[in-house]
């Protein structure tokens, strides 16, 4: 079984059942695998919940760079909205939720330092690009949470908002 399969496991059952249920043997029940097959791959609950983390912002990074905008903060914004549209942010709820020990979440921290701290000399206005940046979190927050809470004409006009700061 591939590690991305047993990724999306773990996920479903956390989506489904809540961080209670993420222990190896259920993940390994619900992938279809023995659990000796899942510690190949993963051979802690913890290794799993960071290789989870570590999938979100490879998946976000990849949307960021499939953005045709001029500056990153547009390319952040633009992947950011796209997230929310598709659904994608259910993931960042369910699997920031499984865990609140930071170690674990370490390499989000540290993405969340990235996304936040590159390329702002190159912006226009940084205080500007720092504000849309951040209403971005917020954004990722609630669509994680409720993604039915803004409809399509909503997100359009906040995203002409945010666009029109920079």
């Amino acid at each position: 079984m591939r590690r991305d399969e047993l990724l999306d496991a773990a996920e479903q059952l956390l989506c489904d059942q809540g961080s209670d249920a993420l222990t190896l043997a259920a993940v390994a029940d619900r992938a279809g695998v023995s659990k000796g097959g899942l510690l190949y791959h993963f051979n802690t609950k913890e290794a799993l919940i960071k290789g989870m983390a570590e999938r979100l912002i490879d998946d976000f990074d990849q949307l960021m760079a499939e953005q045709g905008e001029t500056t990153y903060t547009r390319r952040y914004l633009a992947a950011t909205m796209a997230a929310i549209r598709s659904g994608r942010l259910r993931r960042w709820a369910v699997v920031t939720g499984a865990s609140g020990n930071m170690f674990l979440l370490g390499p989000l921290r540290e993405a969340m330092t990235r996304w936040h701290t590159s390329e702002l000399e190159n912006e226009p206005d940084p205080v500007a690009a720092q504000i849309v940046r951040l209403a971005c979190e917020g954004l990722w927050d609630v669509a994680s949470h409720d993604p039915g809470l803004y409809p399509d004409d909503e997100l359009d006009a906040l995203e002409r908002r945010l666009i029109s700061l920079l």
